[in-house]
Protein backbone atom coordinates (compact mmCIF):
# COMPACT_ATOMS: atom_id res chain seq x y z
CA UNK A 1 0.00 0.00 0.00
CA UNK A 2 2.78 2.38 0.98
CA UNK A 3 4.61 1.44 -2.20
CA UNK A 4 1.57 2.30 -4.29
CA UNK A 5 1.16 5.73 -2.70
CA UNK A 6 4.84 6.40 -3.09
CA UNK A 7 4.58 5.49 -6.74
CA UNK A 8 1.93 8.24 -7.37
CA UNK A 9 3.40 11.11 -9.27
CA UNK A 10 2.74 14.78 -8.36
CA UNK A 11 0.72 15.08 -11.56
CA UNK A 12 -1.67 12.35 -10.43
CA UNK A 13 -2.04 13.97 -7.00
CA UNK A 14 -2.87 17.32 -8.62
CA UNK A 15 -5.53 15.69 -10.80
CA UNK A 16 -7.03 14.01 -7.74
CA UNK A 17 -7.22 17.31 -5.83
CA UNK A 18 -8.73 18.99 -8.86
CA UNK A 19 -11.46 16.34 -9.04
CA UNK A 20 -12.27 16.78 -5.34
CA UNK A 21 -12.40 20.57 -5.63
CA UNK A 22 -14.56 20.32 -8.78
CA UNK A 23 -16.93 17.95 -7.00
CA UNK A 24 -17.24 20.28 -4.00
CA UNK A 25 -17.81 23.31 -6.23
CA UNK A 26 -20.42 21.38 -8.21
CA UNK A 27 -22.29 20.47 -5.02
CA UNK A 28 -22.13 24.07 -3.84
CA UNK A 29 -23.36 25.24 -7.25
CA UNK A 30 -26.25 22.78 -7.21
CA UNK A 31 -27.22 23.81 -3.67
CA UNK A 32 -27.01 27.46 -4.73
CA UNK A 33 -29.23 26.82 -7.76
CA UNK A 34 -31.77 24.94 -5.62
CA UNK A 35 -31.76 27.74 -3.03
CA UNK A 36 -32.17 30.34 -5.77
CA UNK A 37 -35.13 28.48 -7.25
CA UNK A 38 -36.75 28.07 -3.85
CA UNK A 39 -36.11 31.68 -2.86
CA UNK A 40 -37.56 32.83 -6.16
CA UNK A 41 -40.77 30.93 -5.42
CA UNK A 42 -41.10 31.89 -1.74
CA UNK A 43 -40.84 34.94 0.48
CA UNK A 44 -40.19 34.11 4.11
CA UNK A 45 -39.65 35.76 7.49
CA UNK A 46 -39.23 34.73 11.09
CA UNK A 47 -40.39 38.15 12.31
CA UNK A 48 -43.91 36.88 12.90
CA UNK A 49 -46.17 35.74 15.73
CA UNK A 50 -49.56 34.26 16.47
CA UNK A 51 -52.35 36.74 17.22
CA UNK A 52 -55.89 36.47 18.61
CA UNK A 53 -58.62 38.72 19.96
CA UNK A 54 -58.06 39.57 23.62
CA UNK A 55 -61.31 40.96 25.02
CA UNK A 56 -61.23 43.03 28.20
CA UNK A 57 -64.32 42.14 30.24
CA UNK A 58 -65.72 45.25 31.95
CA UNK A 59 -68.73 45.96 34.14
CA UNK A 60 -71.81 47.68 32.71
CA UNK A 61 -73.31 48.31 36.17
CA UNK A 62 -72.03 49.16 39.61
CA UNK A 63 -72.47 47.16 42.79
CA UNK A 64 -70.96 44.51 45.04
CA UNK A 65 -69.64 41.27 43.58
CA UNK A 66 -71.79 38.40 44.81
CA UNK A 67 -69.85 35.50 43.30
CA UNK A 68 -67.06 34.67 40.85
CA UNK A 69 -67.53 31.52 38.81
CA UNK A 70 -64.18 31.02 37.15
CA UNK A 71 -60.54 30.52 37.96
CA UNK A 72 -57.64 32.21 36.27
CA UNK A 73 -56.58 30.55 32.98
CA UNK A 74 -59.79 28.52 32.78
CA UNK A 75 -61.26 27.44 29.45
CA UNK A 76 -64.76 28.88 28.96
CA UNK A 77 -67.50 28.92 26.34
CA UNK A 78 -69.28 31.96 24.99
CA UNK A 79 -72.18 32.84 27.30
CA UNK A 80 -70.77 31.16 30.42
CA UNK A 81 -71.41 33.17 33.59
CA UNK A 82 -68.17 34.65 34.89
CA UNK A 83 -69.22 37.09 37.63
CA UNK A 84 -72.52 37.80 39.40
CA UNK A 85 -73.16 41.26 40.87
CA UNK A 86 -75.63 41.76 43.73
CA UNK A 87 -78.83 42.79 41.92
CA UNK A 88 -80.96 43.97 44.89
CA UNK A 89 -80.67 47.63 43.91
CA UNK A 90 -81.19 46.78 40.25
CA UNK A 91 -84.42 44.89 40.97
CA UNK A 92 -85.63 47.86 42.99
CA UNK A 93 -84.95 50.15 40.06
CA UNK A 94 -86.94 47.85 37.78
CA UNK A 95 -89.89 47.96 40.22
CA UNK A 96 -89.66 51.75 40.38
CA UNK A 97 -89.56 51.98 36.59
CA UNK A 98 -92.61 49.71 36.30
CA UNK A 99 -94.55 51.85 38.80
CA UNK A 100 -93.55 55.04 37.01
CA UNK A 101 -94.71 53.54 33.71
CA UNK A 102 -98.09 52.57 35.16
CA UNK A 103 -98.47 56.08 36.59
CA UNK A 104 -97.65 57.61 33.21
CA UNK A 105 -100.19 55.38 31.48
CA UNK A 106 -102.88 56.33 34.01
CA UNK A 107 -102.05 59.99 33.55
CA UNK A 108 -102.37 59.56 29.78
CA UNK A 109 -105.84 58.04 30.17
CA UNK A 110 -106.85 60.91 32.49
CA UNK A 111 -105.57 63.53 30.07
CA UNK A 112 -107.40 61.85 27.18
CA UNK A 113 -110.62 61.80 29.22
CA UNK A 114 -110.25 65.50 30.07
CA UNK A 115 -109.48 66.26 26.45
CA UNK A 116 -112.61 64.43 25.30
CA UNK A 117 -114.71 66.31 27.87
CA UNK A 118 -113.21 69.62 26.77
CA UNK A 119 -113.88 68.74 23.15
CA UNK A 120 -117.51 67.93 23.94
CA UNK A 121 -117.85 71.21 25.91
CA UNK A 122 -116.39 73.07 22.94
CA UNK A 123 -118.91 71.45 20.62
CA UNK A 124 -121.75 72.27 23.00
CA UNK A 125 -120.53 75.86 23.28
CA UNK A 126 -120.46 76.13 19.48
CA UNK A 127 -124.06 74.86 19.32
CA UNK A 128 -125.11 77.34 22.01
CA UNK A 129 -123.45 80.17 20.11
CA UNK A 130 -125.25 79.13 16.95
CA UNK A 131 -128.55 79.07 18.83
CA UNK A 132 -127.96 82.58 20.19
CA UNK A 133 -127.13 83.74 16.68
CA UNK A 134 -130.51 82.44 15.52
CA UNK A 135 -132.12 84.38 18.39
CA UNK A 136 -130.41 87.54 17.16
CA UNK A 137 -131.80 86.94 13.68
CA UNK A 138 -135.33 86.51 15.10
CA UNK A 139 -134.99 89.57 17.36
CA UNK A 140 -133.67 91.64 14.48
CA UNK A 141 -136.68 90.64 12.36
CA UNK A 142 -139.07 91.63 15.13
CA UNK A 143 -137.23 94.91 15.69
CA UNK A 144 -137.47 95.76 12.00
CA UNK A 145 -141.23 95.05 12.04
CA UNK A 146 -141.73 97.07 15.24
CA UNK A 147 -139.90 100.03 13.73
CA UNK A 148 -142.12 99.89 10.65
CA UNK A 149 -145.29 99.59 12.76
CA UNK A 150 -144.24 102.48 14.97
CA UNK A 151 -143.49 104.64 11.93
CA UNK A 152 -146.98 103.98 10.51
CA UNK A 153 -148.61 104.58 13.87
CA UNK A 154 -146.69 107.84 14.17
CA UNK A 155 -147.97 108.97 10.77
CA UNK A 156 -151.52 107.86 11.59
CA UNK A 157 -151.44 109.77 14.90
CA UNK A 158 -150.33 112.88 13.06
CA UNK A 159 -153.26 112.41 10.69
CA UNK A 160 -155.52 111.72 13.68
CA UNK A 161 -156.26 108.29 12.24
CA UNK A 162 -154.99 106.52 15.40
CA UNK A 163 -155.45 107.14 19.08
CA UNK A 164 -152.75 108.03 21.56
CA UNK A 165 -153.20 104.63 23.20
CA UNK A 166 -152.43 102.86 19.94
CA UNK A 167 -149.35 105.04 19.50
CA UNK A 168 -148.15 104.30 23.02
CA UNK A 169 -148.66 100.56 22.44
CA UNK A 170 -146.60 100.68 19.22
CA UNK A 171 -143.89 102.65 21.04
CA UNK A 172 -143.79 100.13 23.86
CA UNK A 173 -143.62 97.24 21.41
CA UNK A 174 -140.67 98.93 19.64
CA UNK A 175 -138.85 99.38 22.94
CA UNK A 176 -139.39 95.74 23.82
CA UNK A 177 -138.14 94.58 20.41
CA UNK A 178 -135.07 96.83 20.72
CA UNK A 179 -134.32 95.48 24.21
CA UNK A 180 -134.70 91.89 23.02
CA UNK A 181 -132.35 92.53 20.13
CA UNK A 182 -129.75 94.22 22.32
CA UNK A 183 -130.02 91.37 24.82
CA UNK A 184 -129.57 88.78 22.10
CA UNK A 185 -126.47 90.57 20.78
CA UNK A 186 -124.95 90.75 24.26
CA UNK A 187 -125.75 87.10 24.85
CA UNK A 188 -124.09 86.16 21.56
CA UNK A 189 -120.94 88.07 22.44
CA UNK A 190 -120.81 86.34 25.81
CA UNK A 191 -121.45 82.93 24.23
CA UNK A 192 -118.78 83.56 21.58
CA UNK A 193 -116.20 84.53 24.20
CA UNK A 194 -117.09 81.48 26.27
CA UNK A 195 -116.89 79.26 23.17
CA UNK A 196 -113.43 80.59 22.34
CA UNK A 197 -112.27 79.91 25.89
CA UNK A 198 -113.62 76.37 25.80
CA UNK A 199 -112.00 75.72 22.43
CA UNK A 200 -108.67 77.07 23.72
CA UNK A 201 -108.96 74.77 26.73
CA UNK A 202 -109.73 71.83 24.44
CA UNK A 203 -106.65 72.60 22.32
CA UNK A 204 -104.54 72.82 25.46
CA UNK A 205 -105.87 69.44 26.60
CA UNK A 206 -104.99 68.04 23.17
CA UNK A 207 -101.42 69.25 23.66
CA UNK A 208 -101.35 67.59 27.08
CA UNK A 209 -102.15 64.28 25.37
CA UNK A 210 -98.95 64.47 23.31
CA UNK A 211 -96.97 65.42 26.43
CA UNK A 212 -98.46 62.55 28.43
CA UNK A 213 -97.82 60.10 25.56
CA UNK A 214 -94.19 61.25 25.40
CA UNK A 215 -93.88 60.68 29.14
CA UNK A 216 -95.19 57.12 28.68
CA UNK A 217 -92.48 56.49 26.06
CA UNK A 218 -89.85 57.91 28.39
CA UNK A 219 -91.00 55.63 31.22
CA UNK A 220 -90.97 52.67 28.85
CA UNK A 221 -87.38 53.48 27.88
CA UNK A 222 -86.42 53.78 31.55
CA UNK A 223 -87.96 50.36 32.23
CA UNK A 224 -86.06 48.83 29.30
CA UNK A 225 -82.82 50.36 30.60
CA UNK A 226 -83.49 49.09 34.11
CA UNK A 227 -84.12 45.56 32.78
CA UNK A 228 -80.93 45.71 30.69
CA UNK A 229 -78.95 46.74 33.75
CA UNK A 230 -80.52 43.86 35.69
CA UNK A 231 -79.46 41.42 32.96
CA UNK A 232 -75.93 42.87 33.02
CA UNK A 233 -75.65 41.96 36.69
CA UNK A 234 -74.63 38.55 35.30
CA UNK A 235 -71.37 39.10 33.43
CA UNK A 236 -70.95 36.51 30.67
CA UNK A 237 -68.00 35.28 28.66
CA UNK A 238 -67.93 37.24 25.36
CA UNK A 239 -66.33 34.38 23.39
CA UNK A 240 -64.89 30.89 23.55
CA UNK A 241 -61.40 30.87 24.96
CA UNK A 242 -59.35 31.29 28.10
CA UNK A 243 -60.34 33.70 30.87
CA UNK A 244 -57.41 35.18 32.75
CA UNK A 245 -56.07 38.20 34.65
CA UNK A 246 -58.88 38.36 37.22
CA UNK A 247 -58.72 41.76 38.88
CA UNK A 248 -61.57 41.54 41.43
CA UNK A 249 -62.65 39.57 44.50
CA UNK A 250 -66.00 38.56 46.03
CA UNK A 251 -67.51 41.42 48.05
CA UNK A 252 -65.59 44.09 46.17
CA UNK A 253 -67.55 47.15 45.03
CA UNK A 254 -67.10 47.77 41.31
CA UNK A 255 -68.00 50.73 39.13
CA UNK A 256 -69.19 51.03 35.55
CA UNK A 257 -66.49 50.26 32.93
CA UNK A 258 -64.12 48.81 35.54
CA UNK A 259 -61.93 46.02 34.06
CA UNK A 260 -62.71 42.69 35.67
CA UNK A 261 -60.75 40.13 33.64
CA UNK A 262 -59.65 39.30 30.10
CA UNK A 263 -60.82 36.62 27.69
CA UNK A 264 -58.50 35.28 24.99
CA UNK A 265 -60.32 33.99 21.92
CA UNK A 266 -57.91 31.20 20.98
CA UNK A 267 -60.55 29.59 18.75
CA UNK A 268 -59.71 32.12 16.03
CA UNK A 269 -55.99 32.61 15.54
CA UNK A 270 -54.08 34.40 12.83
CA UNK A 271 -50.48 35.35 12.14
CA UNK A 272 -49.07 38.86 11.93
CA UNK A 273 -45.92 38.66 9.81
CA UNK A 274 -43.60 41.65 9.43
CA UNK A 275 -42.03 41.44 5.97
CA UNK A 276 -39.30 43.72 4.72
CA UNK A 277 -40.45 46.41 2.34
CA UNK A 278 -38.26 44.81 -0.35
CA UNK A 279 -40.28 41.57 -0.07
CA UNK A 280 -43.87 42.79 -0.35
CA UNK A 281 -43.70 43.41 -4.11
CA UNK A 282 -44.29 39.72 -4.80
CA UNK A 283 -46.75 39.08 -1.97
CA UNK A 284 -50.40 39.19 -3.06
CA UNK A 285 -53.62 38.66 -1.16
CA UNK A 286 -54.82 35.07 -1.35
CA UNK A 287 -51.40 33.45 -1.76
CA UNK A 288 -50.74 30.21 0.14
CA UNK A 289 -48.57 30.37 3.26
CA UNK A 290 -46.70 27.63 5.15
CA UNK A 291 -46.53 28.33 8.88
CA UNK A 292 -44.10 26.75 11.32
CA UNK A 293 -44.38 27.42 15.05
CA UNK A 294 -41.12 27.59 16.95
CA UNK A 295 -42.61 25.97 20.07
CA UNK A 296 -44.19 23.12 18.08
CA UNK A 297 -42.09 22.52 14.95
CA UNK A 298 -43.88 19.24 14.19
CA UNK A 299 -47.29 20.91 13.75
CA UNK A 300 -48.00 21.60 10.08
CA UNK A 301 -50.20 24.63 9.51
CA UNK A 302 -51.19 26.34 6.29
CA UNK A 303 -52.78 29.71 5.69
CA UNK A 304 -53.31 32.45 3.16
CA UNK A 305 -52.42 36.11 2.89
CA UNK A 306 -55.48 38.02 4.13
CA UNK A 307 -54.56 41.70 4.12
CA UNK A 308 -51.91 44.39 4.59
CA UNK A 309 -52.06 46.37 7.82
CA UNK A 310 -51.83 49.61 5.81
CA UNK A 311 -48.67 51.20 7.26
CA UNK A 312 -45.22 50.20 8.40
CA UNK A 313 -44.69 49.10 11.96
CA UNK A 314 -42.73 52.26 12.72
CA UNK A 315 -45.84 54.38 12.12
CA UNK A 316 -47.61 52.60 14.99
CA UNK A 317 -44.77 53.08 17.46
CA UNK A 318 -45.10 55.40 20.44
CA UNK A 319 -42.49 57.77 18.96
CA UNK A 320 -42.50 57.41 15.14
CA UNK A 321 -39.15 58.35 13.55
CA UNK A 322 -39.03 61.77 11.89
CA UNK A 323 -37.14 61.24 8.64
CA UNK A 324 -37.25 64.94 7.84
CA UNK A 325 -34.50 65.64 10.37
CA UNK A 326 -30.85 65.89 9.40
CA UNK A 327 -29.92 62.76 11.38
CA UNK A 328 -31.51 60.42 8.86
CA UNK A 329 -30.22 56.85 8.67
CA UNK A 330 -32.00 54.67 6.14
CA UNK A 331 -33.42 51.50 7.71
CA UNK A 332 -35.37 48.85 5.85
CA UNK A 333 -38.93 49.12 7.07
CA UNK A 334 -41.22 46.22 7.97
CA UNK A 335 -44.83 45.99 6.77
CA UNK A 336 -47.21 43.87 8.89
CA UNK A 337 -49.30 41.41 6.90
CA UNK A 338 -52.23 39.46 8.32
CA UNK A 339 -52.23 35.74 7.49
CA UNK A 340 -55.39 33.74 8.10
CA UNK A 341 -54.81 30.15 9.22
CA UNK A 342 -56.84 27.81 7.04
CA UNK A 343 -55.70 24.42 8.28
CA UNK A 344 -54.93 23.85 11.97
CA UNK A 345 -54.96 20.30 13.40
CA UNK A 346 -57.88 20.09 15.85
CA UNK A 347 -55.78 18.38 18.47
CA UNK A 348 -53.33 21.28 18.43
CA UNK A 349 -55.73 24.23 18.77
CA UNK A 350 -55.66 24.27 22.59
CA UNK A 351 -51.86 24.24 22.53
CA UNK A 352 -51.50 27.42 20.50
CA UNK A 353 -51.40 30.79 22.22
CA UNK A 354 -51.16 34.38 20.97
CA UNK A 355 -47.62 35.70 20.98
CA UNK A 356 -45.85 32.49 19.94
CA UNK A 357 -43.06 33.04 17.42
CA UNK A 358 -43.59 31.54 13.98
CA UNK A 359 -41.75 31.21 10.68
CA UNK A 360 -43.78 31.82 7.53
CA UNK A 361 -43.14 31.13 3.86
CA UNK A 362 -45.39 32.73 1.26
CA UNK A 363 -45.61 30.90 -2.06
CA UNK A 364 -45.38 33.77 -4.51
CA UNK A 365 -45.11 31.61 -7.66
Amino acid sequence: MENKESNETPEKKSKKKLIIISTVLSVILIIGIIYFIISANYESTDNAQLDADIVSVKSSVQGYIKSIRFKDNQQVKKGDTLIIIDDTDLKTRVAQAEAALENAKANLLSVKSNANASSENANASSLSSSSVQQTITSANARLTKSKADFKRMENMLAAKAATQAQYDAAKADLDVAQAQYDGAVSQYKSASAQSQGVHSQAEAQGGQIALAAAMVKQREAELILANIQLVHANILAPCDGIVTRRAVEVGQYITIAQPLCSTIDNSHLWVTANFKETQVKKIKIGQTVDVKIDAFPDIKITGKVDSYIGATGAKFSLLPPDNSTGNFVKIIQRIPIRIELTDIPKESINSLYPGLSVFVEVKVK
